[in-house]
């Protein structure tokens, strides 16, 4: 078969099989779990591979599940992702009411989506055809949050790294891999309307996180207030003094400080001796964001040191900053044209001052990070919702199929060249050496 007609054997596929993608996508959203917790949605998602056939490895790195898709010769190995995780968004109408869980960024729809391509690759008329293998990645943890939950799995060698991507890279999961395929939903809809219903993605900014520690000493707050120290007033003199610091940041670096103060003292009678803070620093790139860092701890520092008290500061090496592949995003680019039109695809995109764990990938091996409609309102908020399953579920599916048959068809000539003319930023030990390892 021509790889038009693979194509269009794929997407017929998946369009038989939408009641089970989207029943499984509606299932995730309705039991929602946060990073390293995503028991019931791994579960849900193994269940389909293993319907399949496929080789299934669950439990990876606690709760990732990958399957293992054979093609008729081993020219090249193609991983295809979903995140497991979802947000704590309490106020949402789709919250947990138990944890405060919620899908506000459209995780489950990534997972929804990966089914149908397990679906449509499961066809031998299909793979029969594809010089390589295909690693479907149900993957943990991509929202970096919840960090002294992490903090506490890592000082139990559960993980080492709080991102899920990372992970899978330090626990070799991905050392037989040569490129990643992957999308996300993003708000198309309702006060973000727009005509462009889909994107290649784009460059996004890096981050490190920190959880910061004041350590004053308690004291009557009406008796004796001067026989103690006041950590709150470190920590108010911590977050003004990095505001000071914001005039130095240049705007090419596209810098972002957002701390909050996750605990303010104890009761309001005792002067304040344990404050904290969490907060990220994040650039376009690693110098900026290291620059910016050693300013953000001098900051915290000083507040500190006015008032007395101890300044804790645990840094951990968030995500690095994204640069997608070219040549993978102008295959997705196509692909979703034939399937939504041109009007409705968008070929560049303005830098993001969000940030994702496949830029780690990214910066180690091909990549493409798509964003397809079907939510609207405010990603990360209360208000998002997905309007548009058929854009979400199942246009997602089609998309990602389409993309791994032209990366695997024709002996894997497309995918061969890129990975040839791919020059990553970082081999595995460098990246390990420089980000994981970083202090």
């Amino acid at each position: 078969m021509t790889k038009q007609e693979l194509k269009d054997l794929a997407c017929g596929i998946i369009d038989e099989h939408r009641e089970r993608i989207t029943a499984l996508g509606d299932s995730v959203f309705a039991e929602p779990e946060t990073g390293w917790k995503e028991f019931k949605t791994a579960e849900k998602i193994k269940k389909v591979f293993e319907s399949l056939g496929y080789p299934t490895a669950d439990k990876q790195c606690i709760t990732g599940v990958i399957a293992q898709v054979r093609g008729k010769e081993k020219k090249l190995k193609l991983s295809v992702m979903g995140e497991l995780d979802a947000l704590g968004v309490p106020d949402s109408p789709f919250a947990d009411p138990e944890t405060g869980a919620a899908h506000m960024c459209g995780h489950h729809c990534m997972i929804a989506a990966l089914s149908g391509v397990a679906y449509a690759l499961h066809d031998r008329r299909i793979m029969d055809e594809l010089s390589g293998d295909v690693a479907l990645m149900a993957v943990p943890a991509e929202e970096f949050i919840e960090m002294s939950y992490r903090g506490r799995l890592r000082r139990e060698g559960k993980i080492k790294m709080f991102g899920g991507k990372q992970e899978f890279i330090c626990r070799g999961l991905m050392d037989d891999v040569d490129m990643m395929v992957m999308q996300h939903t993003t708000p198309t809809e309702g006060e973000q309307e727009t005509p462009i219903k889909a994107n290649v993605g784009g460059t996004s900014n890096g981050f490190v996180s920190k959880e910061v520690f004041y350590v004053g000493k308690a004291a009557h707050a009406g008796g004796s207030p001067h026989n103690g120290v006041n950590a709150l007033n470190a920590a108010k003199i911590g977050l003004v003094a990095i505001d000071a610091q914001r005039e130095t940041f240049r705007d090419e670096d596209h810098i972002r400080v957002h701390p909050i103060v996750t605990k303010g003292g104890d009761t309001v009678n005792v002067v304040p001796a344990d404050v904290r803070i969490e907060t990220y620093v994040r650039g376009a790139s690693v110098e900026a964001i290291l620059d910016a860092s050693q300013k953000v701890d001098r900051a915290l520092k000083a507040g500190g040191y006015a008032v007395g008290a101890e300044t804790i500061i645990d840094e951990v090496p968030g995500y690095l900053p994204m640069k997608p592949c070219g040549d993978l995003q102008d295959l997705m680019y196509a692909n979703l044209v034939q399937l939504l039109g041109e009007d409705a695809v968008g070929r560049s995109t303005p830098h993001s001052g969000g940030s994702t764990d496949a830029a780690d990938v990214a910066a180690l091996m091909p990549v493409v990070h798509a964003y397809i409609g079907g939510a609207a309102g405010v990603a990360h908020s209360k208000d998002y919702h997905i309007v548009d399953k058929e854009l979400a579920y199942i246009v997602a599916a089609k998309a990602l199929t389409m993309t791994v048959i032209d990366l695997l068809a024709d002996g894997a000539k497309i995918g061969l060249k890129i990975k040839a003319d791919f020059r990553p930023q970082m081999t595995k030990q460098e990246y390990i050496d420089t980000w994981v390892n970083m202090k």
